[in-house]
C-alpha cells in the first residue's frame, strides 16, 4: 500500500517537472517510459520543501545518531544544504554538512572540501539524488576516507530506480550495500512510482511500457 508521504512526493516530483513520462533514452542508452531530472528543481520553494522529505526520512532511519551530513558534488550540495535547515527547523536534530569541489581549490583555505571537516571515528552519512550505475558513489568514497577515518553509513536518495547494475541480478544499489556496507534508503522507488500510476486513468496507457521496462531492467 503506498503510503501517503509516498504518494506527495511522487506529486510534488511531477509538479516540479522533475519526473516525467513519454519516451526517453537514460545516459545508458536504455529506452524508459520514465525520466527522472532533479536539476529541474529550481525554486526557494521546491529547495526547501524537497529538504523537508529528505528531512523526515533521515529522522525516521536514524533520528539524530549520525554526526554529519555529505552532498557530493554538483547535484548532492544544494540537498545536503537543504536538508540539514529542515533536519533543524523542523525536527531540532542541527548538524554539520560539508560537500566537494570537483577540483581541488590550490589558494585561500585550499582543499576539495567545503564547510564541515571531518573527524576520525565520524558517522557520515550522503545525500544523493538517484543512483543508477552506483559511479557517483564509487567516486565519493576515496573523497570521504581520504578526509579523516570516518564511517560512512547510509545514503538517503530520492529514487529508488531498482534496475540492474554491473552484476547481473543485483541492482547499484545492493551493489553499493555489498561493496561499501552503505545501507540505502530511497524516499520512492520505481515500484511506488507504478503503483501510483496505477490509481490514475490518465495514465492506463502508461502501464504496459512501465510494466515491460521494469520486466526487462529491474530487480526486485
Amino acid at each position: 500500500m503506498l503510503s501517503q508521504k509516498k504518494k506527495e512526493f511522487i506529486e510534488f516530483m511531477m509538479s516540479a517537472d522533475v519526473l516525467r513520462f513519454g519516451d526517453f533514452v537514460t545516459k545508458s542508452g536504455r529506452n524508459t517510459p520514465y525520466f527522472i531530472n532533479t536539476g529541474n528543481y529550481k525554486t526557494g520553494l521546491q529547495n526547501s520543501r524537497l529538504g523537508e522529505f529528505y528531512a523526515d526520512l533521515v529522522k525516521e532511519t536514524l533520528g539524530s545518531e549520525f554526526d554529519a551530513m555529505f552532498g557530493p558534488a554538483y547535484k548532492g550540495i544544494p540537498l545536503a544544504t537543504s536538508v540539514s535547515g529542515a533536519l533543524a527547523r523542523n525536527h531540532g536534530i542541527d548538524k554539520p554538512f560539508f560537500f566537494n569541489r570537483k577540483e581541488a581549490k590550490d589558494h585561500g583555505e585550499g582543499g576539495s572540501i567545503v564547510g564541515y571537516k571531518p573527524q576520525d571515528g565520524d558517522r557520515v552519512i550522503i545525500i544523493e539524488d538517484v543512483i543508477t550505475a552506483g559511479t557517483a558513489i564509487r567516486e565519493t568514497m576515496p573523497v570521504l576516507m581520504g578526509c579523516a577515518d570516518v564511517k560512512v553509513t547510509d545514503m538517503f536518495i530520492s529514487v529508488n530506480r531498482s534496475e540492474v547494475g554491473t552484476t547481473p541480478g543485483k541492482t547499484a544499489v545492493m551493489e553499493v550495500g555489498e561493496e561499501f556496507g552503505i545501507r540505502v534508503h530511497a524516499l520512492v522507488s520505481v515500484a511506488d512510482i507504478r503503483e501510483y500510476l496505477a490509481d490514475k486513468p490518465e495514465y492506463k496507457d502508461l502501464l504496459p511500457k512501465m510494466d515491460a521496462y521494469m520486466a526487462q531492467y529491474c530487480v526486485f
